[in-house]
């Protein structure tokens, strides 16, 4: 018997596909539920390219803006915000490998026409937590710049916490006043493009991949962590985390192990030429070759994970933190480290029953951790007894008082 006896020919299926569609067409409950299919699939195209533009507009300057720096300007009597400074042409600019940085890449636009004059502006907003952050890393580092840069065209209100204004808007002023009061701060902002031109990943930006992501923010961030190591060097640190001491003098070219599986991309130092350059163009090339836009982390500890074993040759990261040699001088630190409370045990930092246990735990760590992605909904009452209460009152003392009765 042949072959293909009993087997329906692909090219005769085809041909019969029309009179299938025709015979679907003239069933009349069938063909409302075709063409309400239909326009359903047609409206969340819509609606998925309409979200991407949208945000993607969150990272484009629509109009040339006059910069903080340039001073006031004033539209009848009320002062024009004005928007930051750009880093890559306001001085001061970072010192490579003498600077630690910080990235925001949330999108403050409006959702709706408000009676505001400022509403059409995505306005500076930092939380007491992150001005904690910032805080820490300037009190602790006096002899590195600190930069807080935003991914947006992001806008300063003038004056200062005590030129009037409601409740709300002085307490967001405080806080922003307490992290400037420190010279080695410096609030900044870039343009994603401009960032990336000549560098490795410039191209890769321009395909637009990054836009798709569905955790589009986290993977923004994870693109300009490693984009700026390549740029300047230093340090990047992570928006929640408090540091307890200086890193100053800590040598150049580390991270930290999260578990003994997978190191974390939340606190980096890469040297600003040689082998700490060469390991962040290894990162970005890592980033785009790798990119998955539906997997939170792949793309952030994926890549230093990943690139680290390519480094070491190994897998383990017990090898990786017993022989330095082995990895050629990058340093891989125990999670004690960085991460000694891991995010599973993030309620420590905010129970005063493990206040105790919780300090103990940190005492000989560089800084701490506190999971904002899982503890971002928990006020801690100023004053109170928890670790990160604790670490907030010594380590960034300024935000704390500024951040009203509850942190």
């Amino acid at each position: 018997m042949h072959a293909c006896v009993g087997v329906r020919h692909p090219f005769i299926m085809l041909l019969r596909l029309p009179l299938v569609l025709a015979r679907f067409l003239n069933n009349g409950r069938l063909r409302m539920l075709f063409l309400g299919l239909m326009l359903l699939l047609l409206m969340g195209i819509l609606l998925t390219y309409r979200w991407q533009t949208n945000v993607q507009l969150c990272f484009i300057e629509t109009e040339p803006a006059e910069s903080a720096s340039s001073g006031p300007v004033t539209d009848g009597n009320a002062p024009v915000p004005r928007i930051l400074d750009d880093v890559l042409t306001t001085e001061p600019k970072p010192i490579p490998g003498r600077s630690i940085f910080f990235h925001e890449t949330s999108c403050h636009r409006p959702k709706r026409k408000r009676q505001r004059p400022d509403s059409q502006y995505n306005m500076l907003q930092l939380t007491a937590r992150q001005a904690c952050a910032i805080e820490s890393a300037a009190l602790h580092n006096p002899n590195f710049q600190v930069f807080v840069l935003f991914a947006s065209p992001t806008y300063l209100h003038y004056g200062n916490s005590s030129t009037g204004g409601s409740s709300g808007y002085q307490r967001h002023q405080s806080i922003i006043d307490a992290i400037l009061s420190y010279k080695n701060v410096h609030l900044r902002q870039l343009n994603l493009w401009r960032y990336a031109a000549g560098t490795p990943i410039e191209e890769w930006l321009k395909d637009g991949r990054l836009f798709r992501s569905s955790y589009l923010f986290s993977h923004i961030s994870d693109f300009l962590r490693f984009l700026t190591l390549y740029r300047y060097g230093g340090i990047y640190l992570d928006m929640d985390v408090v540091m307890l001491r200086s890193m100053e003098d800590v040598p150049p070219n580390y991270t930290g192990a999260e578990s003994n599986t997978h190191l974390a991309a939340g606190v980096m130092s890469l040297a600003p030429t040689g082998f700490g350059h060469e390991i962040a163009e290894a990162c970005l090339q890592d980033f785009q070759r790798n990119f998955d836009g539906s997997d939170w982390g792949n793309n952030g500890p994926g890549v230093i994970t990943r690139v680290a074993q390519k480094i070491c040759a190994t897998k383990d990261i017990a090898l990786m933190l017993e022989d330095r040699k082995r990895c050629r001088g990058f340093k891989v630190f125990d999670r004690n480290a960085f991460y000694a409370v891991p995010w599973k045990h993030w309620r420590h930092f905010f129970e005063p029953q493990l206040l105790e246990q919780t300090m103990a735990h940190t005492k000989d760590s560089f800084l701490v951790h506190v999971w904002n992605k899982h503890s971002k909904q928990l006020a801690i009452k100023v004053g109170s007894s928890t670790a990160y209460g604790k670490y907030a009152e010594q380590h960034c003392p300024r935000a704390y008082a500024a951040a009203g009765d509850y942190f």
